[in-house]
């Protein structure tokens, strides 16, 4: 991850879930209540409460309840949570504005009038913000636009309308439809200062504000349009969907950006005298990611299950320009992987663990056979994802001329968040790929001419007591535990992304019962639903950790036991992200986000003068 893709990983501080309808609508009733004993002034107190829920909270229920039904006939995406939610919303924004309007009427000469002016300009600044919304999720046009998103300005007018007796300036209507449309005993006299020429003004405001909103997004659509050739709009209709209700909306807009792939997908497979498996070890060169479980962030998960015996999902040496753009994609993995395992021929002789350096490189490996397993890190030193062109020279150059097929895991087990100019990328060209290269080329060569022996597998696995918030996803803590001739390993991997710097020193030094041992981080993105970084020993107790890993190890040399292990490769055609495509969509997405929150002030600093000019002209 590079530190503009770091930026635009921020923003993940912003997911949350969108509460359920009725729990949006009931808070919205309870706070027009409150809002109500603040606002008016009757005999009682209950009165007061009821006046807020009446002429506040209706409004917002209108909206919350009829704007998905009117929004979805149009072919529009809100559902009821959504639209609850951003019905709540609206109504926050008219009560702030109304409270602001009434503390400057007690502070300065102010009258009455001001705190009207103050709603006619809240309520067209609710058209605009649930416009721009509106547009935003559904994707309409302008003018279809305006009916969804004009519910909750509409039926706070429909009100005004009727309960400060506006009817009795205008000659129209007979007596019943005075008595219904007309009803200014039934108000609270803060009302009747209303005039017909407030819902003309009104009206203005809300098409000027309209307009405004379709410029801003129009300025703001084009640096997307000239960089990725598609909207912004449906990058945020698909942010807002998932960060709402974790829908997939998002998607479909990585879909439309996305490029084809060939990527090889290694299995490792370990199983025992009687046939029956006992491990897997399954490396796509795919980077699990963007987030949650969006395109492949579930992607270890997917792989673990799909394994007879306990799997094993190391990281791959692959950045973000190789997120799956879809979770359908991981179906197109897990075929590759089910082919490649059932063209293992397998031996049931290995290698002794050998462990090398290289610069700041770390590799350790075992060779089955003629195939090989490795892993590399970077740590102590800061290193966070080796892109797939630099893995893909390292695993040739392993391969060359010593083995036949090689797994390559990249370890990610020390970074430190996203800090720093680069957060530790290897890219090629860069001193520490062609360590990574150099390194692997001389590991390689030392497992193709070491000495095999019998080979003994034992396995260890806790789903442990934390959670995806906690830095840990759903795989927990496995541990693999070769043993070769009395020399025995232990491959520890933690369903996390990245590690704490200095960690995985802690955890090598303080397991002693092995000869040696390497921590791996799975990377899987359902950690980062929470927060952009998340990592391993941030949230959770290093001590406990430790203790559980030493258990963990323990047990998984009581279970070594004989096995003949095998490897496969296959290749797998997926559709990714793109070469740059990443860092193109994050410098975008920066510099819209950069540039937008002042554009918007600019264009809400312009909307206000305007509108005090129509305020001082009517």
């Amino acid at each position: 991850m590079t530190a503009t893709q770091g930026d635009l990983a921020q923003l993940s501080r912003y997911i949350f879930r969108a509460p359920r309808w009725y729990s949006s609508i009931s808070f919205a009733l309870i706070l027009a209540a409150i809002a109500g004993l603040a606002a008016f002034d009757s005999r009682y107190l209950l009165e007061n409460a009821w006046e807020g829920v009446f002429y506040i909270g209706l409004p917002t229920l209108a909206a919350g309840v009829s704007t998905p039904y009117i929004d979805r006939a149009f072919g529009g995406q809100l559902t009821p949570n959504r639209a609850s939610l951003l019905a709540l919303g609206c109504e926050l924004l008219v009560i702030a504005i109304l409270t602001a309007a009434s503390i400057a009427t007690v502070l300065t000469p102010l009258g009455q009038i001001f705190v009207f002016d103050a709603l006619l300009f809240a309520l067209a600044a609710v058209f605009a913000v649930r416009l721009l919304i509106v547009m935003a999720v559904s994707r309409h046009r302008l003018l279809v636009a305006t009916i969804p998103a004009s519910i909750q300005t509409v039926a706070t007018a429909v009100l005004l309308f009727v309960y400060s007796g506006t009817m009795r300036y205008l000659e129209v209507g007979g007596p019943l439809a005075r008595s219904f449309l007309s009803r200014p005993e039934q108000a609270p006299p803060e009302l009747l200062v209303v005039l017909p020429s407030d819902f003309v003004l009104l009206g203005l405001l809300c098409a000027f504000y309209g307009f405004a909103v379709w410029l801003f997004l129009v300025v703001i659509d084009q640096p997307w349009q000239r960089s990725l050739g598609v909207s912004a709009l449906d990058f945020l209709q698909g942010f807002i969907g998932h960060i709402a209700e974790g829908s997939q909306e998002l998607e479909s807009f990585f879909e439309e950006i996305g490029e084809d792939a060939l990527v090889p997908v290694t299995v490792l497979a370990f199983r025992r005298p009687d046939g029956t498996e006992k491990a897997r070890f399954v490396l796509p060169m795919i980077h699990p990611g963007p987030m949650g479980d969006i395109g492949g962030g579930n992607l270890p998960e997917r792989i673990a299950n799909q394994a007879d015996g306990l799997g094993f999902p190391p990281h791959a040496t692959a950045g973000h320009d190789f997120n799956l753009v879809t979770e359908r994609e991981v179906d197109s993995i897990l075929e590759a992987a089910t082919t490649a395992h059932d063209r293992i021929e397998y031996d049931d002789t290995a290698t002794k663990g050998q462990r090398l350096h290289e610069g700041e490189a770390t590799l350790t490996g075992h060779a089955f056979g003629t195939d090989a397993f490795t892993t590399v890190t970077f740590s102590p030193s800061f290193a966070d994802d080796i892109e797939y062109a630099v893995g893909l020279s390292a695993r040739a150059e392993a391969r060359a001329g010593y083995l036949e097929d090689v797994m390559l895991a990249d370890a990610h087990n020390c970074n430190n968040g996203l800090e720093g100019p680069n957060l530790g990328h290897v890219v090629p060209g860069g001193e520490r790929s062609f360590e990574l290269i150099h390194g692997a080329e001389r590991l390689g060569e030392r497992l193709a001419a070491a000495d095999q022996g019998s080979l003994r597998l034992g396995t260890a696995w806790d789903e442990t007591p934390w959670e995806p918030q906690d830095g840990i996803g759903p795989l927990g803590v496995r541990v693999a535990a070769i043993d070769v001739d009395g020399q025995t390993t232990a491959y520890v991997l933690i369903d996390g992304n990245n590690m704490e710097p200095g960690l995985r020193e802690e955890i090598v030094e303080a397991i002693d019962s092995v000869d040696l041992v390497e921590v791996m981080t799975s990377d899987t993105h359902i950690v980062n639903t929470v927060e952009a970084e998340n990592q391993v020993g941030d949230a959770i107790d290093k001590v406990e950790l430790l203790e559980l890993i030493d258990t963990l190890v323990a047990e998984a040399i009581d279970d070594l036991e004989p096995v003949e292990a095998g490897m496969e490769s296959e290749q797998a055609e997926v559709t990714v992200f793109g070469n740059d495509r990443t860092e193109t969509l994050a410098s975008t997405a920066n510099a819209v986000v950069s540039l937008g929150g002042a554009m918007a002030g600019a264009f809400i600093l312009a909307v206000m003068a305007l509108s005090f000019i129509l305020f001082l002209l009517a």
